[in-house]
């Protein structure tokens, strides 16, 4: 009964505090996808060329740099303070700095000095998140073994990354813009540096408080296999196990194309709003249209995991997602498309779709970690986060270099306010067919190749406490 108390009976200090976790990271991370590429084009006068040959860098870097942090992590002697948080709090004060000099704008520099720039203080942030993310992503496995408080957990996980994304994605699109005179008189919106810089300065320091609240308010009850030493630790050995674990190379997949249609769809709606549909402070209603129905859900989740399984429900949620965007494109081809309102009840529902896989996604994430320590007999969450980690991250280099080439391809121009009027339809056509083809892509993974269904889980589950008794 005392190890049992142990490894689970969380409270809800543990869920707040972890929650506070992915709250503080998307304080900044959220500022990527919702102002980045813009403050990229229109404040830096980068071509979307450039950033896409930057975005591909960084995540060569990337395939590098977070595995090698994984193994480092996993290769360490558990500290009084656990194997994972203290690698969290000292990593997120670097990462506020790293956070800030990414938006900020350094006078009277030239294109290519600001390319120079923007790839040192990309690559940087990029590191820095990567040192607060995978010892992050690897502790929810650590607080709880029970499935349905891992479940409870994913759920606090998506609200803190919520919250932490509502200032970049409802507050800022509302006081970071300012108006300009056009050659004709009139006036229209431009991104303000000044304004956005101080805006990110702000939120910066409040992610490293968050990190700090978070520190002292999780605990980490989940120890080592008694007979894993930490010394015998291999990589390569680790590496092979998760090539064999197959749900959890579907898994990386459909979140790589999860961060890929979140991140992508944060950056064109932001155009969209800003040029089509010419109200720009329409964009934070966008987030509110995404996140509403996950508030709706939230109270009837748990018994929907416990009565039909969390990837069933997540590849319902996902092909009725589709069916909504695919009508949103359709509606492209009529005047409908032109009332910004029928588009964010749209938005609605597509967001009531998305909500289950965005819920559940953290707890599918232990689910393959505990897959593979059945496999391996090791708990290594570490190495194994850093691989999914780093499938996540390629999916927002897909969307951030797929949106600004395809901003490229349409013939969008940063350096006019007014955009040319045959670049406009175009620019709604990715708004809507692409978010609609990426669900329906994963649709399919989840329902046709994710094998870890609710029967399975609680048979190897079974099989794994069989070996723990012996």
């Amino acid at each position: 009964m005392v190890e049992a108390m142990q490894t689970h009976g969380i409270k809800f200090k543990d869920k707040f505090g972890y929650a506070l976790g992915d709250m503080g990271g998307l304080f900044t991370f959220s500022l990527i996808a919702a102002f980045l590429n813009m403050f990229y084009t229109d404040v830096l006068g980068i071509s979307a060329g450039k950033i896409t040959v930057l975005m591909i860098v960084a995540r060569v870097w990337d395939a590098i740099n977070d595995p090698m942090w994984g193994s480092f992590v996993d290769s360490r002697k558990p500290t009084r303070f656990g194997r994972f948080r203290p690698y969290i709090l000292w990593a997120s004060f670097p990462m506020a700095v790293a956070a800030f000099l990414m938006f900020f704008k350094v006078p009277g520099l030239s294109e290519n000095q600001y390319l120079i720039y923007a790839y040192i203080t990309y690559i940087f942030y990029g590191m820095m998140y990567t040192g607060v993310n995978i010892p992050y992503g690897s502790l929810a496995s650590t607080i709880t073994d029970d499935e349905i408080e891992r479940s409870s957990l994913s759920m606090w996980r998506s609200i803190g990354a919520g919250f932490g994304g509502l200032p970049a994605q409802i507050l800022l699109p509302l006081v970071v813009y300012s108006e300009i005179a056009t050659a004709d008189g009139s006036t229209v919106k431009v991104l303000d540096p000044t304004k956005l810089s101080i805006a990110v300065g702000i939120l910066a320091a409040l992610s490293v408080f968050v990190f700090l609240s978070h520190f002292k308010l999780t605990k980490e009850r989940v120890q080592l296999p008694p007979t894993q030493k930490q010394g015998d630790f291999n990589v390569l050995k680790t590496v092979k196990v998760l090539l064999r674990n197959k749900p959890f190379i579907v898994l990386c997949i459909i979140s790589m194309l999860l961060i890929c249609f979140q991140m992508y769809t944060q950056t064109i709606y932001n155009y969209l709003f800003k040029s089509y549909y010419e109200k720009p402070g329409l964009y934070s209603v966008v987030t509110i249209c995404t996140y509403l129905p996950m508030a709706m859900f939230l109270p009837v989740m748990g018994k929907l995991v416990r009565r039909f399984g969390k990837k069933e429900i997540c590849g319902v949620g996902l092909a009725f997602s589709a069916v909504v965007n695919i009508l949103m494109y359709l509606a492209g081809f009529t005047s409908i498309a032109q009332n910004p309102m029928i588009f964010l009840v749209l938005l609605f529902f597509s967001g009531a779709g998305q909500t289950f896989l965005v819920l559940e996604v953290w707890a599918l994430v232990m689910d393959v970690i505990d897959y593979q320590e059945f496999l391996s007999g090791r708990r290594e969450e570490g190495t194994s986060y850093s691989f999914y980690s780093f499938t996540r991250k390629l999916g927002q280099t897909i969307a951030g270099a797929g949106a600004s080439a395809a901003l490229g391809l349409i013939g969008y121009n940063g350096k006019l306010a007014v955009q040319p009027t045959e670049v406009l339809p175009k620019l709604y056509t990715l708004a809507t067919l692409v978010p609609a083809i990426i669900l329906m892509i994963m649709f399919v993974l989840t329902a046709f190749c994710y094998k870890l269904s609710k029967g399975e889980i609680e048979k190897f589950h079974a099989e794994m406490a069989k070996k723990d008794e012996a």
